[in-house]
């Protein structure tokens, strides 16, 4: 008896979902909560996955095509549903060469010693006819070689030909196994591009996605074991150069997003320069202590995010949004966090921030960056933020002009923290030093926020960075 598998409800405001990925065919074993496929929306892409153990029996839905929520997916049940036609060719197709060793080989030898001894002429118009059934046979095997070998005795090209046979089947099965092989679980083709090019045994790797898949933060970290010490590191060659892929729908709903944006808002962006030194200091100092006590990593970014929050309270101007021609002031600041991860960039929601610690803001973050990046989060997650924060020092940029995302009118991008020689003042006039700085970028929509609301709103943050007074924030 078969069960079937819906599309799970996957959000308030999301009806359906495009399958861009099954990550079972037919006929596999399938565990309870094991991925089954992935399913992209306009808001997320996500894994579903299966409700039942089981066999797959039935694919109702193809990758590319959309589905409502509710629409049956597929049918799992115990492998006695449709999955036993699906199976039944593939056997049957390799016991066909299977029959041709048969018994008829095994007699060929002995009429072999009869037309040998018999004199080369004569029987080499007579003998067609006495073994015209073994030849049919060994020619069934081996075509090519019987009609080369016509003048001979026809015996023994037979001989011959029959152990060619069976020996082109036994390679096919031995290859199988060797394919399979590499790596455990369900692993991209990419990945196994990356592994290659590396020269990494994806079945050594250890996978940290979900199920233990294995991902290509995986293969470089497993690379950069057995690389030396003194060595350069290796040269990632993209294997898309050269291709041309299909946009992913995350993909076509950024793109119309970010169109839709830049048509109908007039965006601006004001750049400050920050000194962070005393933050610095101060995450040096306890970031030891605060990943003993919160399970969690000490980053510039919970700072960024307390001083943002108490400025957008301060100046709820960056935190509004536009409806027709009047100006909306949310009652709450939900902090949208842009996590990069493979399939696109991702914003998901740290809701009601105001009030909150630095130990609170770094749960949450790392809570929803890990998740986001496995296909976890659900996409109400993605909904309702009022402002956006975006780490685009991350890889090492200084500042970039972030775009603002409808509805919300504002976006904070955060460079990379650096050191220079700067300015210092000091109760005996002012002297150089080795400081820690940071640009701040927030781009606007010109239409409701001015740039001198801007430069208030970044000037608050800057002050409050620069004073370093975050030891009662921690929250350890």
């Amino acid at each position: 008896m078969s069960q079937e598998v819906t599309l799970p409800a996957l959000g308030e405001s999301v009806t359906e979902g495009t399958v861009t990925q099954w990550l079972k065919n037919i006929g596999d074993t399938v565990e309870v909560d094991e991925p089954l496929l992935e399913v992209s929306t306009d808001k997320v892409d996500t894994e579903v996955p299966s409700p039942f153990a089981g066999v797959l029996e039935e694919i109702l839905v193809q990758e590319d095509e959309t589905v409502e929520v509710g629409g049956v997916l597929a049918r799992i049940g115990d492998g006695s549903g449709a999955a036993a036609p699906a199976a039944t060719p593939e056997p049957a197709a390799e016991p066909e060469p299977v029959p041709e060793p048969e018994p008829a080989p095994a007699p060929a030898p002995e009429p072999a010693p009869e037309p040998a001894p018999a004199p080369a002429p004569a029987p080499a118009h007579a003998a067609p006819e006495p073994p015209l059934s073994p030849a049919a046979v060994s020619s069934a095997a081996a075509p090519a070689q019987a009609f080369d070998k016509l003048p001979d005795p026809p015996a023994a090209p037979a001989a011959p030909a029959a152990p060619a046979a069976p020996a082109a089947p036994a390679a096919q099965p031995a290859a199988a196994p060797a394919a399979a092989a590499g790596g455990s679980g369900y692993v991209t083709p990419i990945v196994r591009k990356l592994a290659s090019e590396l020269g990494v045994d994806l079945s050594k790797v250890v996978g940290t996605g979900i199920g233990g898949r294995i991902r290509k933060e995986d293969v470089k970290a497993a690379a950069s074991q057995e690389q030396p010490a003194d060595a350069p590191a290796p040269l990632e060659v993209s294997p898309l150069r050269g291709t041309t892929v299909k946009m992913s729908r995350l993909r076509k709903v950024v793109a119309e997003r970010a169109v839709a944006s830049m048509q109908q808002t007039a965006q601006l962006t004001t750049v400050v320069k920050v000194d962070v030194t005393k933050v610095a200091q101060l995450r040096a100092a306890k970031k030891e202590e605060f990943l003993a006590k919160t399970g969690n990593k000490l980053s510039f970014m919970p700072f960024f995010a307390v001083a943002a929050t108490e400025a957008l309270q301060t100046y709820p101007i960056i935190n509004c949004t536009v409806d027709g021609d009047s100006i909306v002031y949310p009652a709450s600041e939900n902090i949208s966090i842009a996590v990069d991860t493979e399939r696109g960039l991702l914003t998901p929601v740290i809701r009601n921030a105001a009030g909150k610690n630095i130990a609170q803001f770094a749960a949450e973050i790392a809570d929803l960056a890990e998740r986001t990046r496995n296909n976890q989060l659900k996409p109400d997650e993605l909904a309702g933020g009022t402002f956006t924060l975006t780490n685009t020092g991350s890889r090492g940029a200084l500042f970039d002009t972030p775009v603002v995302f409808l509805p919300q009118s504002a976006i904070l991008g955060t460079g990379a923290v650096i050191k220079e020689p700067g300015v210092v003042k000091t109760d005996e006039g002012e002297t150089i030093g080795i400081r820690s700085y940071v640009y701040l970028a927030l781009s606007y929509d010109h239409r409701i926020i001015d740039g001198a609301d801007a430069a208030r709103f970044l000037s608050q943050i800057k002050q409050r960075l620069e004073a370093g007074q975050f030891s009662r924030d921690l929250g350890i």
